[in-house]
């Protein structure tokens, strides 16, 4: 497991703001040698594709706006975007979604935007980099509505039940993987949901510094997830799936791959 892909990484977080090339280093040294840094509103997606421009070949990025963020979308919001999303470094458009569980911008409010970039996506090309938390219905719901779109999206950060990854699958999406399926307590539903995705529609991500794998066998002294440990991640999922590491490294590798096409 020497080349693996994080494809959900806040490197732009503050809490990086002081080793962001050190963290890329150790995840180097650990076999993750390409990551996407996910953009979640105009600012933040313009900062990722500047700094991954600097990286070309291993650092990617994303040109969205996260649900959280809904609110402050305006005419302008989808012009932005596209023109971040034309340079080199951007392989997708998100993250974006619906997020019924915090509701940091109103419900409406959310699906008016997130439906927007379906449609940006869709008109440039591109694929979607979803969010969706307790919100399984309305986003499933208006994916149906671009059958092209939802076989080139993947819902970043499942953490929903068996049920639900299904329906995303027979939308023919692909389901992104996190640290959360390594927490015994609240990754339960997860744990049994990876059993239903094929390897050939799984990707994997930390999505750091988020999301802090929960089964160590030593615990790291900075309660900061980290790309390094994306390796760890994909050992549980290949233990609940019951596949073989190397073999399940390979198919993510080249799904990931073709997806984004890096």
């Amino acid at each position: 497991m020497d080349n693996l892909i994080d494809i959900g990484l806040n490197l732009m977080h503050s809490s990086f703001r002081k080793d962001r090339e050190e963290i890329i280093k150790q995840a180097n040294n650990a076999g993750v040698k390409q990551f996407i840094i996910t953009g979640t509103n105009v600012h933040s997606s313009h900062m990722a594709a500047e700094y991954a421009s600097k990286y070309p070949e291993i650092l990617f990025s994303t040109s969205g706006v996260h649900p959280h963020d809904a609110k402050q979308c305006n005419g302008h919001t989808i012009f932005e975007l596209e023109k971040i999303a034309q340079k080199k470094c951007v392989v997708a458009i998100g993250e974006c979604g619906l997020d019924y569980n915090r509701n940091f911008s109103p419900q409406p409010i959310q699906r008016k935007w997130f439906e927007a970039q379906v449609q940006l996506a869709d008109r440039i090309d591109m694929p979607l980099f979803l969010h969706e938390r307790e919100a399984h219905e309305d986003l499933y719901n208006i994916l149906k509505k671009y059958d092209n779109i939802a076989e080139k999206s993947v819902v970043h950060c499942f953490t929903g039940t068996k049920q639900e990854a299904q329906n995303y699958i027979d939308l023919g999406c692909y389901i992104g993987v996190t640290g959360w399926i390594c927490d015994m307590k609240r990754g339960r539903d997860l744990q049994e949901a990876v059993t239903v995705i094929p390897p050939e529609k799984l990707m994997i991500e930390t999505d750091a510094p988020f999301l802090i794998p929960k089964n160590f066998d030593v615990k790291p002294k900075k309660n900061r997830n980290e790309p390094k440990y994306l390796p760890h991640i994909l050992k549980t999922i290949a233990l609940c799936m019951g596949i073989d590491e190397e073999e399940l490294a390979n198919q993510v590798n080249k799904n990931t791959k073709e997806f984004f096409k890096i």
